[in-house]
């Protein structure tokens, strides 16, 4: 799957294996890759991006088999909301709205789960900066709020829900929610152990290469970086405004806003991997709940933070109304058509964009996906953006190295510059290239509009 560019480094394959958690290792783009060469039984239908392993539908009917709704974009459900925690801190130290800590915290206190594995900073001087942990306090998952746009791999907690007893919660991004699902087929015992599964809304997971293209943009180096917050929160600005803020060793900090950055919008690709080009799945399909950003407004303006929040659990339906009349969150019910506005970018690429991924030729295994091959009807602009976005995803990971190996940031700071622009140009119709490109081609949907593609997380 690796050579395939299918491998999205989740570590489920490994966690299958007898190669052990230290397996998988960070690769020379800074994305994680099993070390491994053999993989191990039953990997056809273990990998999230095989053609032969079960789809999210197929999963889903599984487990959510008496679902009240079901949609073809958001999957089956049983209520959709829309609004923030209200008790204690939990909407102002998160990302968003808060809804996923509260969570995660509400399962442990109704001793619905003895541990819950998300993702936090490495507390150790030492790489990658983030890593999944088991938590078994309110505090040490607070202490994991915010969004993470870093890779990270499950396979060590996974060695950890086996070796200790109990009930746990998982927080992950869509694949690898469906991942743990297709290693529960195959793991009697992790089946037992799993009890709920917490997904967050993605647009596609960047390499490790991202924090240090900020580091070097705010003119240092990523051996003097010690955290990093991708949103920071500022309740004065919306909410869609994002600030990069580093934390470095000597205890001083460094800011910029998103958009300063050569590689700040979103949906150009920047880093992207390769197997995110071949996802389908949006809001977390195969996840007991999941929570992503409400990019609509007037909540998109509201720099507070606004979650969107798709519950599959009926238990967690009812864990989630009964706070909702204590007063312990402000959510109001909306429908699967609000859901999918608030991710519609991000739904255009995995739908269309992905249609016509899917129709061009390539080498190695082929994905099957939800969706058909298409590519009659684009327009061609449409077919600028989506070669574009694959383009620059590809390739700023080589650009990127050749940078690193040449210790000159320059080259890939100026690339990504001039890759930003024309990709602007194009997608917005900003500056001299996007003239240029009306009056060859029509405006389109996008034109014009500030960078919302695939909105980046919960």
């Amino acid at each position: 799957m690796h050579a395939s560019g299918l491998c999205i480094g989740c570590g489920a394959c490994m966690a299958q294996s007898d190669a052990g958690p230290a397996a998988m290792r960070l690769d020379r783009y800074g994305q994680f890759r099993p070390e491994a060469s053999r993989h191990p039984r039953g990997f056809a239908q273990l990998c999230p991006f095989s053609p032969d392993a079960w789809n999210e539908d197929d999963i889903a009917r599984e487990r959510f088999a008496s679902a009240r709704y079901c949609d073809p974009r958001i999957g089956r459900f049983e209520a959709a909301y829309v609004g923030y925690v209200r008790e204690r801190s939990f909407r102002n130290v998160g990302s968003s709205g808060g809804m996923a800590s509260w969570t995660a915290v509400a399962l442990l206190k109704e001793n619905l789960v003895d541990g819950v594995a998300h993702v936090v900073p490495r507390c150790e001087d030492a790489k990658p900066l983030f890593h999944y942990r088991i938590s078994r306090s309110a505090e040490e998952i607070c202490a994991g709020a915010k969004s993470r746009y870093y890779p990270v791999e499950l396979s060590e907690v996974i060695d950890e829900m086996r070796r200790r007893p109990g009930r746990y919660a998982v927080v992950g991004i869509p694949c690898f929610i469906k991942a743990l699902h297709l290693l529960c087929l195959q793991d009697p015992l992790l089946r037992e152990r799993l009890a709920f599964t917490l997904g967050l809304f993605c647009g596609h997971m960047k390499s490790a290469r991202f924090v240090e293209s900020i580091a070097w943009q705010l003119g240092e180096r990523i051996e003097a970086v010690a955290d990093i917050d991708f949103r920071l929160k500022d309740t004065r600005r919306p909410a869609n405004w994002y600030t990069a803020h580093l934390v470095l060793k000597d205890g001083s900090t460094r800011s910029r806003d998103w958009w300063h950055l050569a590689d700040g919008d979103w949906g150009a690709g920047f880093f992207q991997n390769a197997a995110c080009n071949f996802c389908d799945d949006v809001v977390a399909e195969t996840a007991d709940i999941s929570f992503g950003d409400a990019w609509v407004e007037p909540y998109a303006s509201d720099g507070r933070g606004t979650n969107v929040v798709v519950v599959r659990s009926p238990l967690l339906r009812r864990l989630v109304d009964r706070a909702r009349e204590e007063g312990r969150l402000e959510l109001q019910e909306v429908d699967s058509a609000f859901v999918v506005r608030t991710q519609a970018a991000g739904f255009r690429q995995r739908r269309e964009g992905l249609a016509f991924r899917l129709s061009r030729p390539r080498q190695g295994v082929t994905p099957k996906k939800r969706v058909a091959p298409q590519r009659a009807g684009l327009d061609a602009r449409r077919v600028a953006i989506y070669w574009l976005r694959s383009f620059v995803s590809a390739q700023s990971h080589r650009v990127f190295r050749l940078a690193r190996i040449l210790h000159s940031p320059a080259v890939y700071i100026r690339w990504a510059s001039a890759m930003l622009a024309f990709y602007q140009g194009v997608t917005y119709s900003r500056g001299w290239i996007g003239k240029l490109v009306s009056r060859i081609c029509p405006d389109t949907t996008d034109s014009g509009k500030p960078s919302s593609d695939e909105g980046p997380g919960a």
